[in-house]
């Protein structure tokens, strides 16, 4: 059983939810990253999502762009990401670390090569947001290879032919995109998220993690009402921009201690009623 899985076996034999929080690799610094890293684990986090720096996110709001903006001036490629989760390792054996990015560094890097280098620094999952599931068994199973857990996206849009596709590809859990829009965006509607999430779950039998739009604890806790995880990214890099490298810590653990309060008053059940 891998780290994903382990993660998800725990927490549902506490009746809790997994808090998933997102970081960039790089931002604000260099030398920040792997600090965060521990201090949301730290403060509740389940599972880390480790943002690989890009120059043309196309899913990110301006908040996540921002943040691969000021990582990618401090020169942060993939291989330094990677170095990073081999720092992290040093300490953390057991929480999970999922690479999150897009395409171009990977195939820059060359898919083979790049999920040898994830497994050997300890890499867990990797979501690589433009890599579309009709296009990725190849992919999927270089994966697999190296016992590293495929993600993939799915959305208020999302058909069901593709929704079956990724059932049979993905490992450890599935991301939902709440709302039709990029990271960031405020206009949650929990009705379209219920109704969505009852639809997957016929076809995807893996936990499911819901991330964009969730920006406070009552939003966090309403989702966690529907979904196994929390994914909480745009949020948590405002309050890394708008810390003093003396308050970060500090500021952005405190954050995600309130996330995690709010996770842990909602049962590890997922309510089967109408929404």
């Amino acid at each position: 059983m891998n780290r994903i899985t382990s993660t998800f076996s725990t927490l549902k034999a506490q009746n809790k939810k997994a808090l998933i929080p997102f970081i960039t690799a790089g931002d604000p610094e260099p030398v920040m990253t792997v600090a965060l890293m521990h201090e949301l684990v730290k403060a509740g986090a389940d599972i880390i999502e480790l943002g690989v720096p890009f120059s043309d996110p196309m899913a990110d709001g301006p908040t996540i762009q921002r943040s691969s903006e000021r990582a990618l001036q401090h020169h942060i490629g993939l291989k330094d990401v990677l170095n990073m989760v081999v720092e992290f390792r040093k300490t953390d054996t057991v929480t999970p670390v999922i690479l999150m990015g897009y395409a171009n560094p990977v195939e820059a890097m060359g898919c083979d090569n790049f999920a040898v280098a994830a497994k050997e620094a300890g890499v867990d999952g990797v979501l690589v947001v433009d890599y579309p599931p009709e296009e990725c068994e190849e992919w999927a199973q270089q994966l697999k290879n190296q016992e590293i857990d495929p993600i993939f996206l799915l959305s208020p849009t999302t058909p069901k032919a593709r929704v079956e596709k990724v059932a049979k590809l993905a490992k450890g859990y599935v991301y939902y995109v709440s709302l039709k829009g990029v990271t960031g965006a405020s206009h949650l509607d929990l009705s379209d998220v219920c109704n969505k999430l009852a639809e997957v779950r016929t076809c995807i039998s893996i936990p499911i993690g819901v991330g964009f739009g969730i920006r406070d604890r009552a939003a966090a806790k309403a989702v966690a009402e529907l979904a196994d995880a929390v994914v909480v990214g745009s949020r948590i890099i405002e309050e890394i921009e708008n810390s003093t490298r003396a308050t970060l810590l500090d500021n952005v653990s405190n954050l995600a201690k309130s996330l995690r309060a709010a996770l842990d008053e909602v049962n590890g059940t997922i309510a089967k009623s109408e929404c």
